[in-house]
């Protein structure tokens, strides 16, 4: 523990440093490379895979059952809808579920006699309901627009806060880069998208974009300074003093995270808490990458170019050349 508060304290002062900036070409191409996968492979693999909140359809729940056996609803499904393509999940540990598409009220009755008699359970213990086309459609619609109003008033909030809108540009590219992989993540999966999975999307933009503004307030720091340090090196800086506590807040958000999404899925059999704690999980991962290795590097780059910054660059490099040629001296001497 004592070393890792002294490799902190060296990060922190400046003796140890990480080339975080100056290797942003390598960290650029990571990132790309990964949201193409996370573009292309759900495609590969057919689509992404979305609730029945979105797409519409029936769905039949049958408590109690004396079996996790998913055979029986298959068979019932087909008996009664021979054209229909079942999705058939397990709930906990006595509990089924089966979505198909819109069945109509007589297909539906069919369909909740089948099943009770496949499971061999009473007609009361399946509950049937159906989600029409049009409501999830607005869903949907909902949910990109609180999407597009996150990110909207996100970027605006930072650009007030910084006073610059290149900070809130490098920080919401850094978002939309979060967003793409955790969504491709699912796709590529097979996972389903649902409302908790939006919900822990929008939640998990906030935790990187919160983690964000903790580092953009230290290079706001550093650079407000007048030091012999280039506006890249003081960003630079600010990364590597922000590195530990951004490692320790991933660690300790994960850990809780991690345990709900095990919970959840292979002993709840919850797909709530399986769904926002996956989504959980991907972007505070990828959320605190792209805070270190997209936000902070490329808002160096957006400024590095400014005559105002090139001046000073010009004159922490001349003071610096001075400092090295005094030192020299001393050392002759």
């Amino acid at each position: 523990m004592a070393s890792f508060a002294q490799f902190g304290n060296d990060l922190h002062t400046g003796k140890r440093s990480f080339n975080i900036i100056g290797r942003r070409k390598l960290w650029y191409s990571i990132a790309v490379v990964m949201m193409l996968i996370a573009l292309v492979g759900p495609f590969l693999r057919g689509g992404f895979v979305f609730g029945i909140e979105f797409t519409g359809g029936s769905e039949f729940i049958i408590s109690d059952v004396p079996t996790q056996n998913q055979t029986p609803a298959n068979e019932a499904v087909a008996s009664v809808v021979p054209e229909a393509v079942p999705k058939v999940t397990t709930v906990g540990t006595n509990t089924i579920r089966v979505q198909t598409d819109q069945l109509t009220s007589d297909q539906s009755r069919e369909l909740s006699d089948a099943l009770a008699t496949a499971y061999d359970v009473p007609g009361t213990q399946v509950t049937s309901s159906f989600i029409g086309p049009s409501w999830g459609a607005d869903i949907t619609g909902q949910a990109l627009r609180g999407l597009a109003i996150f990110l909207v008033l996100a970027a605006v909030v930072m650009a007030l806060y910084f006073r610059t809108w290149k900070m809130s540009l490098a920080a919401m590219i850094a978002l939309i880069h979060d967003l793409i992989i955790t969504a491709g993540v699912y796709g590529i999966t097979g996972f389903e998208i649902t409302p908790a999975a939006v919900i822990g999307f929008l939640t998990i933009l906030g935790y990187s974009l919160y983690d964000t503004v903790v580092v953009f307030d230290k290079v706001r720091e550093n650079t407000a300074e007048e030091s012999n340090r280039t506006f890249a090196g003081s960003v630079n800086l600010a990364v590597n003093q922000t590195l530990v506590r951004s490692i320790n807040t991933s660690v300790v958000a994960l850990l809780p995270v991690a345990s709900i999404l095990f919970i959840g899925a292979f002993l709840l059999g919850a797909g709530t808490l399986r769904d926002i704690s996956l989504a959980l999980l991907i972007g505070m991962l990828v959320g605190t990458y792209s805070t270190i290795f997209i936000a902070a590097p490329l808002y160096s780059q957006l400024r590095e170019n400014e005559p105002a910054i090139r001046k000073a660059d010009k004159k922490a490099l001349a003071l610096r050349a001075k400092a090295d040629q005094q030192a020299g001296s001393e050392v002759t001497v």
